[in-house]
């Protein structure tokens, strides 16, 4: 009989090329590059293509990626038609998730996937990867506008990934500060090992799924409160603590009662998440930037971090990505409900290497259980039960 662990903590269940962590030392990599490295030098769009072909791209083939991308940011009529007809207080994440699941009825999108052979298709994973990702940041920044009877803003072609999203949400020419810090969010976003969107993304990929249900498998995935919706609460709650001068009491009446302070620890880090470390870089540079004009928050969340410190460093709980994240992302304009979306935007670029890794050599997942029901028993006539 199998032993049971649950949640499957700690089971290989793949072997990946993709990314690596190193939890003591506080280390994650994608395809061998530091994630310091690629936030300092990379763009989004060049990472993506590092994590789906597994090398850095040259510039031909890079500018080309990009010229692709570009010109798929424009959604279907039909598509921008139906999101109309979506109920104003519908969840981004919900939209997302329904949005992506019907790009596979106006893509071409299933010949590869009725032999895993021809899955090794280059032209096809690149061409299914181009449309999601193209389409997931504009899905995103449209329902903002749509979602208060407002008609979306035509996406421009001679943005980038994160300054087209900025743009989209603001209507207004992107702050090249900010559009650098989301862009660094997206990088640092966008892999993280077999989380539980990605295990999602490899069992729907098994079934040689379209890459557009396995997309919105791994959005579904990720909305859970337990994997992509704490920086929205990390907000919430520096909101709640209200200034710096009053963190150090907030925290310890946290700690005594035994509540979550959102934001710290990771599963994957015993010591600070270095994703976390590039953010808090950012904060402190903008804070430089920008000073006093700047929402009194970051203020607050580097107090809270420094408490938590003292109180928390000897059990290895430091902040994790979404520490910083939210924060940043409000100073950007965007709503709170709408961040764990941007997670999604990011994640995106992951979620597709780990498809074309999978279909390139498949097998469907079948995992077994441990059965602890009844043993067989003889039924029983309604009329002769007591």
């Amino acid at each position: 009989m199998s032993d049971f662990l649950p949640g499957l903590e700690g089971v290989a269940a793949t072997k990946s090329a993709i990314s690596f962590i190193d939890g003591e030392k506080g280390l994650l990599s994608y395809r061998g590059y530091s994630l310091e490295t690629l936030a300092a030098n990379s763009s989004f769009e060049e990472t993506t293509l590092l994590l789906l072909d597994g090398e850095l791209p040259s510039a031909k083939e890079l500018d080309g990626f990009t010229k692709k991308l570009r010109r798929h940011y424009r959604i279907k009529y039909h598509i921008r038609e139906m999101m109309h007809h979506f109920p104003a207080t519908g969840h981004p994440m919900d939209m997302l998730q329904t949005a992506v699941s019907s790009l596979g009825m106006f893509y071409p999108g299933t010949e590869c996937l009725t032999d895993a052979d021809i899955c090794e298709d280059l032209n096809y994973v690149r061409n299914m990867t181009v449309n999601i990702i193209a389409s997931m940041a504009p899905l995103v920044a449209m329902w903002e506008h749509m979602r208060q009877g407002y008609d979306p803003i035509e996406p421009r072609e001679d943005l980038s990934v994160a300054e087209n999203l900025l743009y989209m949400f603001t209507g207004k020419e992107p702050d090249p500060m900010l559009a650098k810090i989301m862009d660094v969010c997206l990088i640092l976003h966008a892999e993280h090992t077999l989380n539980a969107s990605t295990f999602s993304a490899l069992v729907a990929g098994s079934t040689l799924a379209t890459p557009y249900s396995v997309i919105s498998g791994a959005i579904g995935t990720l909305s859970g409160p337990l994997h992509g919706g704490a920086n929205s609460r990390v907000v919430d709650m520096l909101k709640e603590i209200g200034s710096a001068d009053n963190a150090e009491a907030w925290v310890d009446n946290a700690l005594a009662n035994k509540e979550v302070i959102w934001g710290m620890g990771h599963r994957e880090y015993k010591v600070k998440d270095p994703r976390a470390t590039i953010l808090h870089k950012l904060v402190t540079e903008l804070i430089e930037d920008r000073g006093s004009s700047l929402d009194s928050t970051f203020e607050t969340a580097m107090k809270v971090e420094e408490v938590c410190k003292d109180r928390l460093g000897h059990k290895g709980v430091y902040p994790n990505v979404d520490f910083y994240s939210g924060i940043l992302y409000a100073e950007m304009g965007i709503p709170a409900d709408q961040f764990t979306a941007l997670f999604a935007v990011a994640r995106s670029a992951g979620w597709l290497a780990h498809w074309r890794e999978q279909i390139s050599d498949n097998r469907i997942y079948r995992p077994t259980q441990i059965y602890i029901g009844s043993e067989t028993r003889e039924y029983v006539s309604v009329s002769d039960r007591v």
